[in-house]
């Protein structure tokens, strides 16, 4: 019997459509990345911010292991969710096309054209026969020519520009916050206040405790920097003191 005619088949190829024009194999990987921990990624006048939930599986677990935040190229950083070995492969590949920017054209690469390199990968792995979709959705965040930007690119390989996103378990909790709070004038100290703040209430909102990653890109330096556990702890008790409901 055809695969066209069995009832369910349309998500044992990711060649095949449905009927109503989905691929389910998509639909999966975006689901996979849907149920990941937090991340989120803030532009401001004076920088961008990247920031992820941190899970900790056993006590036992060295937690400089767990890397949701990643430094792409002195200008360019990156945060994952989905499946942490096809986030480590994209990961390497884009560092790789930063390099080779840099030895081509003597400059560093634009965010856009970074996002749209590992959106390719991803959607020639939505076409092909015996292969099935990353299952991890990144944003990048840096600064570039063009100014501060963010770009979010998911499973489907399509990607988009943001002032501000989230993506992962907790993205309706953390963008509620964004719809209300987020202004572009933010100073850098601010959007580090702000993203400390959506991701500890998302967290709070399933009844775990928080653990963050912050990065920060500054216009000043336009350099990636991860924030220490220290400075993280500090602006969690300085959420605290606030007496933000």
């Amino acid at each position: 019997m055809s695969v066209f005619a069995v009832p369910g088949a349309y998500d044992r190829a990711i060649t095949v459509f449905s009927p109503d024009g989905r691929l389910f194999q998509v639909e999966y990987a975006l689901e996979t990345v849907n149920r990941g921990a937090t991340i989120l990624g803030i532009t401001c006048s004076e920088g961008v911010v990247l920031g992820a939930e941190e899970k900790i599986e056993t006590k036992l677990q060295d937690t400089s292991f767990t890397w949701k935040l990643y430094e792409i190229d002195d200008h360019l950083g990156a945060a994952v969710v989905g499946l942490g070995s096809d986030a480590r492969i994209l990961i390497d590949n884009a560092r790789v096309y930063s390099q080779s920017n840099r030895l081509m054209y003597d400059e560093p690469i634009d965010i856009e054209i970074m996002t749209k390199r590992i959106g390719d990968i991803k959607q020639l792995y939505t076409q092909h026969a015996g292969v099935r979709p990353f299952g991890v959705s990144i944003i990048f965040g840096g600064i570039d020519k063009t100014g501060n930007k963010v770009f979010s690119t998911d499973p489907s390989g399509s990607y988009r520009g943001y002032k501000a996103v989230a993506v992962g378990i907790g993205r309706e909790t953390v963008e509620s916050i964004l719809k209300t709070e987020y202004k572009e004038d933010l100073t850098l100290d601010s959007t580090i206040k702000l993203a400390v703040k959506c991701l500890v209430k998302a967290l709070e909102a399933r009844g775990e405790t928080p653990r963050l990653k912050i990065a920060v890109v500054p216009t000043a330096t336009k350099k990636v920097r991860m924030l220490t556990d220290e400075e993280i702890k500090g602006y969690q008790k300085g959420l605290q003191g606030s007496g933000t409901p």
